[in-house]
């Protein structure tokens, strides 16, 4: 069997989803994935340059053509090229499950547990709004909420108002769910240093399971800053890439929850290395994923066989994603069921996917109060 062409589809949802389809001489199609959030059109390119490294390869031999897409072209890392190589690597996982006729986590290990214990978002920026978005979570089953603990007028950032509009959103969500649902706090890079700590102190008493991306990703000596003064677990990863990245924050104790993105890490195997890397440190690992069915399929796949993979991000996403594919996630009282068909377990519907053509997507321009730009 050997790979004849790529096929990518940029598929706006609010972002654009940036889908491939890896295309063998047997017949068989693999299905990948590599949204990045405003970053689509260089990602499309991206995986084009790729194809004509591993047109005429066998599909099969996974961990040889990866080595092929990052070590060839001598530049490595970063959103973009790492997405690009995740995109094919889980097409080519894909293909080699349905080759077999079995599901991924069956190649890779087995399972460990009988089923993948999922979380998703709180909506709303008022405590009231939170309390009734978190509620609504609950009856669908789940057990886990997340929530930003900061709050943002107009796209300006206040933060001593910010800080205690979020806190206060944070108070209603624990009151809302009650002490046995595990809420967690996603900062997003958007606090400063010393506001990281103020707001770890802060949440501490409504015991979140953990605060997400309290620092930007640039210099690990500042997370390491913070988390000496957090009286909360931390957590990162999603904008983190390879292994290599992981290890020293690993080794170090920097976070108690490694957070690789399946779309962004470098695709299954190598979120696989990453939370057996983080396993041997005993530390947890929460993947990221706010994306399409692929995204979450391929995460499950993972988790299933994963033994610190302890909770997995989990979105819907807009309505007419279920036309999107043929299959679908199945979730029952909060957690995933593995993932049960052969390969990646979703198939591409290439029609429902060209009536929803790429749009330019934004992230909001937020700023500080003197007019400089702000994270988001």
């Amino acid at each position: 069997m050997k790979i004849i062409r790529f096929e990518t589809f940029l598929v706006s949802a609010g972002v654009n989803y940036v889908f491939l389809q890896v295309h063998t001489d047997e017949g068989l199609v693999g299905l990948g994935d590599g949204t990045v959030a405003t970053k689509a059109l260089a990602v499309e390119a991206a995986i084009r340059d790729l194809e004509r490294l591993v047109v005429g390869s066998d599909p099969t031999n996974i961990e040889g053509l990866w080595q092929e897409m990052f070590r060839r072209p001598r530049w490595r890392g970063g959103p973009v090229l790492n997405s690009a190589i995740s995109a094919v690597e889980i097409a080519l996982w894909d293909i080699l499950g349905q080759s077999l006729g079995v599901p991924i986590w069956k190649l890779l290990g087995g399972a460990c547990r009988d089923r993948i214990r999922v979380y998703s978002h709180v909506h709303g920026d008022t405590p009231e709004e939170a309390a009734e978005s978190a509620r609504s979570l609950l009856e669908q089953g789940f057990t886990a909420v997340k929530t930003s603990p900061l709050v943002v007028h107009d796209n300006v950032v206040r933060a001593t108002r910010g800080m205690r509009e979020g806190v206060a959103k944070v108070r209603a969500i624990r009151e809302a769910v009650g002490e046995d649902v595990d809420v967690m706090l996603d900062a997003h890079g958007q606090l400063t240093p010393e506001m990281a700590v103020e707001m770890a102190h802060r949440v501490a008493e409504y015991r979140p399971l953990f605060l997400e991306e309290t620092t930007q990703p640039d210099d690990l000596s500042v997370l390491e800053w913070v988390s000496q003064r957090s009286p909360v677990p931390l957590a990162t990863g999603e904008r983190l890439f390879t292994k290599y990245e992981f290890t020293e924050i690993c080794s170090r104790q920097l976070v108690r929850y490694v957070q690789p993105d399946v779309l962004h890490c470098g695709g299954i195997s190598e979120m696989k290395k990453i939370a057996a890397i983080a396993e041997a440190y005993y530390i947890h690992c929460a993947p990221h994923n706010p994306q399409s069915f692929v995204s979450a399929m391929a995460s499950f796949h993972v988790d299933a066989c994963t033994p610190n993979c302890v909770i997995q991000e989990f979105v819907w996403g807009p309505e007419w994603q279920r036309g999107l594919f043929e299959g679908a996630p199945v979730i029952v009282d909060g957690y995933a069921e593995l993932p049960s068909e052969p390969g990646l377990g979703v198939k591409l519907n290439v029609e429902a996917a060209r009536a929803h053509p790429y749009e330019p997507d934004f992230r909001p321009p937020w700023h500080w109060e003197d007019g400089s730009v702000a994270d988001w």
